[in-house]
């Protein structure tokens, strides 16, 4: 399965865009510097019923655009 479509498959479980999320985890602060990857996954599993590697896909989307390092 390549990236895209575990976005796009993310996107149709919880009807949040890619923009979407990176704009709710700037919001809970997930993007201040040193955060790991495991607070983001726990959120997004407990919040939006994501699987683990859906869940890793929310943070890679958020280290490739940059706001998290």
């Amino acid at each position: 399965m390549s990236f895209q479509a575990y976005l796009d498959n993310i996107e149709k479980q919880t009807g949040v865009t890619p923009d979407g999320f990176i704009k709710l985890a700037t919001e809970k602060g997930f993007t201040k510097p040193g955060t790991k990857a495991t607070p983001i996954t726990d959120w997004l599993k407990a919040e939006y019923g994501l699987g683990h590697g859906h869940a890793m896909a929310i943070v890679k989307l958020l280290r490739d655009r940059g706001v998290l390092t």
